[in-house]
């Protein structure tokens, strides 16, 4: 199949960051599209409003007409739809054309240069970052991107048919296997997803599946803590970058005003480029994303001007309050490496804050898998308050609460609450420095929480 003679698109799961971002993606280029979901969502809103025809009930009559013809018409599923879906089995009893959506991912990049980001964690906002340099390039770009980028409001970018492809490369299903890569960045190698992985040393070896399929004459960069972990089982050239001892390096990192200023040092040298988006970890990303920019050849110029607009993705780092006497920043950490990141960022920005961090845990798998490490990075708060598991597509283990991970925090400043006891607990507590960190739907708190805090103050972000 080429992408190129689909008429019409049904999505089944069109809701979330992925598939609506291929379905906007398609209905820009004249693709007539429609879809299911579970929930009416936000993104959801945002397609009907576009034009794209929605529904909420698994019911095959809900369908329209011109997209029951199989012949025309191509479906698209997400993993997380159960077998028994109605619609979907409805499909496949008829032989229509039916793609995960990683598979239509890969006919997009093996029609168009591909820069493809894969990582445990860094790799929307480093993907994000590229997009958002090349985007004012000459040539432009296309980007699909697993979080709303706030420079644009949107998980997508659309540039000219030739124009390089962005992607965001998802190793939850293995999906990045089916992508064609010409430049592949790999951010970091934590482990994760052991419910699909089993151990890391699987999750690492379909790891360097994904960089082998990378153009024999294309370019593979690597954070430095990667490339420690596959050097001598990677058969091919590769770059590396970071903070410490890399050829392709973020040095004299210091902060100026909240914002993170570092000299970039590759095959170009390119000092005191502000990023407006803090953190160590952003500017790894950064340093990332500035070597791609080069090897598309954007100049030194171009790059400054872009990264300092640069405005991140939303849910990460995102300043939500920002006031001399209250910072409130919202996170979309869920893995104990980038729960250390933030706070050792927070703390690098706020020396003198009492810093307050409220983590929902994200699946009962990676609870009980990384229990230990999530208590440990947590410990860095000066208070920590504790939410119920967010089980996504899981059931419940048996001894698997966030009760484990109260009980090994390190310090007695922790509680273990409900949603429900916010906002007005913060009235008790106090916070200095507030976050909320986590995956699940920890983010329904962010707007109650600014709500209450803007009751007698206007919030300046």
């Amino acid at each position: 199949m080429k992408i190129s003679d689909v008429n019409s698109v049904y999505f089944v799961g069109i809701g979330g960051i992925g598939m609506s971002a291929l379905a906007r993606w398609f209905f820009i280029r004249g693709t007539r599209v429609a879809g299911y979901d579970r929930v009416k969502t936000p993104l959801t809103t945002r397609l009907e409003a576009e034009g794209i025809s929605i529904h909420y009930e698994d019911d095959i009559d809900l369908v329209p007409g011109d997209f029951q013809d199989r012949s025309s018409t191509l479906i698209i599923y997400t993993p997380a739809i159960p077998d028994d879906h109605k619609e979907l089995m409805f499909f496949r009893s008829k032989d229509f054309d039916i793609k995960k959506r990683s598979e239509v991912l890969g006919l997009i990049t093996a029609d168009h240069f591909t820069i493809a980001v894969a990582g445990t964690h860094g790799k929307t906002t480093t993907s994000s970052m590229i997009a958002h340099l090349l985007n004012e390039s000459k040539q432009g770009c296309s980007a699909f991107v697993g979080g709303i980028m706030t420079n644009y409001d949107s998980n997508l970018i659309i540039g000219n048919e030739d124009a390089p492809v962005v992607v965001e490369a998802d190793e939850f299903d293995r999906s990045f296997l089916k992508l064609h890569p010409d430049f592949s960045v790999v951010t970091s190698l934590d482990p994760d997803h052991l419910d699909i992985y089993g151990e890391s040393g699987h999750m690492e070896e379909s790891y360097l599946e994904f960089m082998k399929l990378t153009d024999e004459n294309g370019k593979i960069l690597l954070h430095e803590t990667v490339a420690d972990k596959v050097s001598g089982r990677l058969a091919r050239a590769f770059s590396t970058y970071g903070l410490k001892t890399s050829n392709i390096s973020g040095l004299n990192l210091r902060v100026e005003d909240t914002s993170f200023v570092f000299d970039y040092r590759g095959e170009k040298v390119i000092e005191a480029l502000k990023l407006n988006l803090p953190g160590f970890h952003n500017v790894n990303n950064a340093v990332a994303a500035i070597t791609v920019a080069l090897h598309q050849g954007m100049n030194e110029s171009s790059i400054r001007t872009r990264m300092e607009s640069y405005a991140g993705v939303k849910r990460r780092f995102e300043y939500i309050i920002k006031r001399d006497d209250l910072v409130y920043i919202d996170d979309y950490a869920h893995h104990p490496a980038e729960i250390e990141a933030l706070l050792g960022s927070v703390k690098r920005l706020y020396p003198k804050k009492r810093i307050t961090a409220i983590f929902q845990p994200h699946l009962f798998t990676r609870t009980r898998d990384f229990q230990d490490g999530f208590a440990e990075s947590l410990s860095a708060a000066d208070e920590v308050i504790l939410l119920d598991i967010y089980p996504a597509r899981e059931l419940p283990i048996e001894g698997i609460t966030s009760q484990v991970i109260f009980e090994k925090i390190k310090h007695g400043n922790k509680h273990r609450l409900s949603k429900a006891n916010f906002p007005l607990i913060l009235e008790e507590l106090k916070p200095e420095v507030l976050l909320t960190v986590g995956a699940g739907d920890i983010d329904t708190l962010v707007p109650k929480i600014r709500k209450f805090y803007s009751k007698t103050e206007e919030i300046e972000i």
